[in-house]
């Protein structure tokens, strides 16, 4: 049964990979026994990993359209094409629709929403060679939830949620299976605002079913689950990391 969730021997590229819930998943899937790639425009916290020897660095700009077709081949030299991608970089800039601009709105849906999906068009083709592929996107809670100044990081979570369902329905007849985590109230960067306030933290964490805020650890084992063999039939899914804060 534990060969059911293994990702030994397995190839990840992970975007996002120097902070937060990007780092973290990188670490799980080395420390169970695959080869991964972490990528974002700086090593930070990927750099205590990348000391090992199924860890290897790629500095690249998601928001250039340039590096997506070309980071395939970059990412494969290391390891070999992946079989696993982690699509966990992210930005959120919390203003009010009222504020809003263009730059702002561009700058969010092309790290959250294009270049997910043209850096997985770009992976994909080695995946369907190998009859195996997992994809995971990072959707939110805004996904499904409107959050006071959210309306552009909303709007590309509503997209990742309904791009996972599309990528799945054009990819999963080869194997490759896609997905998205949707991860609740975490203490990651990007989260550091909500988490410098200590009551609204505390009120955040009232309002799941479980009664408190996500761990990191709480991460691994859907993690696992997405990217093994144990999820074989599940594809086009948004599974939600939340201690219950969306069933409330």
């Amino acid at each position: 049964m534990a060969d059911l969730f293994s990702v030994e021997g397995k190839v990840a590229l992970v975007t996002g990979a120097s902070s937060g819930l990007g780092a973290h998943c990188a670490r799980v899937l080395i420390e169970h026994g695959a080869s991964v790639v972490g990528l974002s425009r700086s090593i930070g916290e990927f750099a205590t990993l990348a000391t090992g020897p199924r860890a290897q660095f790629v500095e690249a700009d998601l928001t250039n359209a340039q590096e997506w077709t070309a980071l395939a081949d970059r990412v494969a030299k290391h390891f070999g094409p992946p079989d696993i991608l982690i699509n966990a970089a992210g930005v959120n800039l919390r203003k009010h629709a009222d504020e809003t601009s263009p730059a702002d709105w561009e700058t969010t849906v092309g790290l959250n929403l294009t270049a997910p999906f043209f850096l997985a068009q770009a992976l994909v083709p080695a995946m369907k060679d190998n009859g195996f592929g997992r994809i995971i996107n990072f959707a939110s809670l805004q996904s499904e939830r409107a959050f006071k100044n959210g309306l552009a990081y909303g709007a590309t979570k509503g997209g990742v949620a309904q791009m996972t369902r599309a990528m799945a329905e054009a990819w999963s007849s080869r194997g490759v299976n896609v997905n998205a985590l949707a991860p609740g109230f975490f203490p990651t960067q990007l989260t550091a605002p909500v988490f410098g306030d200590a009551a609204a933290a505390d009120g955040l964490a009232q309002q799941t079913c479980i009664g408190r805020n996500g761990q990191m650890s709480d991460m691994d084992g859907p993690l696992l689950f997405l990217c093994s063999h144990a999820s074989v039939y599940v594809t086009g899914q948004v599974l939600f990391v939340d201690g219950g804060f969306t069933a409330k």
